[in-house]
């Protein structure tokens, strides 16, 4: 027996999604005291920026190398 996936249509794209969660934790992160939690959750924001960032990246146009 298969287990049935569960399929849903995305709104936004991945970037947007990673920027707003990351939006969302520091804000959480911010009225918390200074601590673990706190850190973890700076630490995550963080990592879903990288990840916008470096998939904007991946996703853009190839340019030719010189002499080729």
């Amino acid at each position: 027996m298969t287990a049935k996936r569960n399929r849903r249509k995305q709104t936004q794209s991945l970037q947007e999604r990673l920027m707003a969660f990351a939006e969302t934790t520091r804000e959480r992160a911010r009225s918390m005291p200074p601590g673990k939690e706190r850190e973890m959750l700076l630490r995550r924001a963080e990592q879903n920026e990288m990840t916008s960032n470096l998939t904007d990246w991946l996703s853009a146009p190839v340019f030719p190398r010189r002499g080729e």
